[in-house]
C-alpha cells in the first residue's frame, strides 16, 4: 500500500483505549492496541476512517489496512465490507 506508518502512535501497551470511531461504513468500535497510525496515504488509497484527526483506516483496491482490531468487537461489518471488495 502506498502508505507511511508510524509505529506506536498512539502509545504503548499501557495505553490501550477504546474508542467509536466514524466511518464510511458507519459509527464503528474501535480497540486500539499498541496502535500505529497512517501518517500519509498515497494516489490511490481512500481513508475509510480517521480518529482525532488521524488516519486509522484505508484501501486500495482489495487491501485494507487498520490502526486497531477490529475482531476484538462483535460487529462484523469490516469484514463484510472487505467479504464485498474481494468478491468485486
Amino acid at each position: 500500500m502506498d502508505i507511511k506508518v508510524k509505529r506506536n502512535a498512539f502509545g504503548r501497551q499501557r495505553e490501550s483505549f477504546e474508542a467509536k470511531i466514524k466511518s464510511k461504513i458507519g459509527e464503528i468500535h474501535g480497540v486500539f492496541i499498541r496502535a500505529p497510525v497512517i501518517e500519509s496515504a498515497g494516489e490511490g488509497v481512500e481513508v475509510l476512517a480517521e480518529y482525532d484527526g488521524k488516519i486509522v483506516m484505508v484501501r486500495q483496491g482489495k487491501i485494507m489496512g487498520l490502526a486497531f482490531h477490529p475482531e476484538l468487537t462483535g460487529d462484523t461489518r469490516i469484514y463484510e465490507y472487505f467479504l464485498g471488495l474481494v468478491g468485486e
